[in-house]
């Protein structure tokens, strides 16, 4: 089980990765909603089955993997954009920077005291390396989209971190973090729409020149 689950693990880390390298919005989407159910699988993995995990691994993989990535690309579509051109980093320092930071991950996780049942887990640096990356991702693009997905990203490193609690978490407090996740987007794809209907762009860049009248 520990084996498959790092396997897991490895394959969120690449994911990182590769929406750190693209531009284009819609592969990133996928991305992060094939993330969004590797990482629903997980908790069935690193703890024994109960109704509390099961509850887990279902609402994250409906939620992430389906319903949040069916709404960003609906935003996509309706703003009609394809790709992130002229990203405020760009892609190729920002894959740099997503390897630099993920080895500084696996170096803080090295310095944590664990439990003794997720000593030599990958849990801790690939929760790490996902909320960096998505932190890049929100602060090294232009389009609000784009932003967006940093922001999953970096809730999919929270979602790794709470990995570790998830016997002692109860049910509410799951759903209200999926709660607070779902308003979050819903809220975001309002600013994008009035975005683009206002500015005929989602470029945030763009609304540094508003000035006061």
């Amino acid at each position: 089980m520990n084996s498959l689950a790092d396997q897991l693990l490895v394959l969120c880390l690449l994911i990182n990765f590769a929406v750190l390298g693209t531009s284009r919005l819609a592969f990133s989407v996928r991305c992060v909603a094939v993330q969004g159910v590797l990482l629903g699988t997980l908790p069935a993995l690193v703890h024994p089955f109960s109704w509390h995990v099961s509850f887990i691994v279902v609402s994250i993989i409906l939620v992430k993997g389906g319903l949040i990535p069916v709404l960003i690309i609906r935003a996509i579509k309706k703003a009609e954009i394809e790709r992130e051109f002229s990203p405020f980093i760009g892609y190729i320092p920002s894959l740099v920077l997503g390897a630099l930071f993920t080895s500084l991950a696996f170096i803080f996780a090295a310095k944590l005291p664990l439990s003794p049942e997720h000593e030599g887990l990958l849990i801790v640096p690939a929760a790490a390396a996902t909320l960096m990356s998505g932190f890049l991702v929100l602060m090294g693009r232009r389009k609000a989209i784009s932003q967006v997905l940093g922001y999953l990203l970096m809730e999919n490193g929270i979602f790794l971190f709470g990995l570790l609690l998830a016997d002692a978490m109860p049910v509410m407090v799951e759903a209200g973090a999926l709660l607070d996740l779902l308003v979050g987007i819903f809220v975001m794809g309002i600013v994008i729409n009035h975005i683009s209907r206002e500015f005929s762009s989602i470029d945030t860049s763009r609304l540094s020149a508003l000035r006061e009248e």
